[in-house]
């Protein structure tokens, strides 16, 4: 549909007022929603811990490599970041659940939960660095409320907040207006899209790093801990999603490249068909 519109209305259809929109105000619904859907169990941290600390590694080496590879400072950005935010919510959750089954879900929640920060924390500071100096950036990440909003949610639930039916159901309905918003914001990125005028060098970079490194020191730090199987599988699943829809988000806010982003969101879905059961079938190594 977003496609269509573009294609139908091109410059009417406003993307920044969109993008203004859904990040402001229905993603608060989407946050508060997602994260009181199942109770935050604080006591789950290795979970999450592991996940964050593969994250950060592969953020090291990016930094070691993506300064050389990039002189221009938005595809240092988009080289940094995209490849480590993944779409552990909408995608990950139902797909560990479908793997593991639902002794699964109180793991994928508190993981999620870690990528949302990722999310509007180092996310937003890299995409934001693509326009603004560093200390803009940083005050960048304060001023979504976004950030706020989780935070929010995480101590209700901590504290063992039950939100009524009538609260899930409007949350529900401003989360899944979100969910459509971003798809239909998605769709006007894809409309202008010309895959061969893009960087070669930065796709294969973000989707070797997504692909091949990322899952390979994933592999590496899960194979020498003594976790429970199923737990290495939901973080090395979680860790291989394709790129979220969120990078798209961020990348039009802060106006770092929003259509070359897109383009790499919608190859990384393609590729994830098939890398996906190359994953399940590297699980019963871990």
């Amino acid at each position: 549909m977003g496609y269509l519109a573009k294609r139908t209305f091109k410059e009417q259809i406003d993307e920044r007022t969109i993008t203004l929109l859904n990040v402001y105000f229905l993603q608060v619904f989407l946050t508060f929603w997602g994260l009181l859907l199942h109770p935050v169990d604080i006591t789950l941290v290795y979970a999450p811990g592991i996940y964050l600390v593969i994250v950060v590694l592969v953020l090291v080496l990016s930094a070691l490599f993506a300064a050389k590879l990039f002189a221009h400072k938005k595809e240092y950005s988009i080289a940094m970041v995209a490849s480590v935010i993944g779409n552990t919510g909408n995608l990950g959750i139902p797909l560990n659940i479908a793997i593991f089954g639902e002794a699964s879900i109180p793991y994928t929640t508190v993981v999620n939960l870690v990528n949302v920060f990722v999310v509007y924390t180092i996310g937003v500071y890299f995409y934001s660095r693509g326009n603004f100096d560093a200390k803009t950036s940083l005050k960048n990440i304060l001023k979504l409320p976004i950030l706020w909003t989780a935070i929010i949610a995480i101590l209700l639930s901590i504290n063992n907040y039950t939100p009524s039916d009538a609260v899930m159901n409007m949350l529900m309905m401003g989360a899944y207006a979100s969910m459509t918003m971003q798809l239909f914001l998605f769709g006007i990125y894809m409309y202008d899209i010309q895959i061969r005028t893009i960087n070669k060098k930065l796709i294969g970079w973000v989707m070797s790093l997504k692909f091949v490194i990322l899952p390979l020191i994933t592999f590496l730090v899960l194979y020498n801990l003594d976790v429970a199987p199923m737990i290495k599988g939901v973080i090395f699943i979680e860790l291989l999603m394709p790129l979220a829809v969120a990078n798209v988000n961020l990348a039009s806010l802060y106006d770092c490249e929003p259509k070359l982003v897109t383009a790499l969101v919608f190859i990384s879905s393609v590729l994830f068909l098939g890398v996906i059961f190359l994953g399940v079938s590297i699980l019963k190594y871990l």
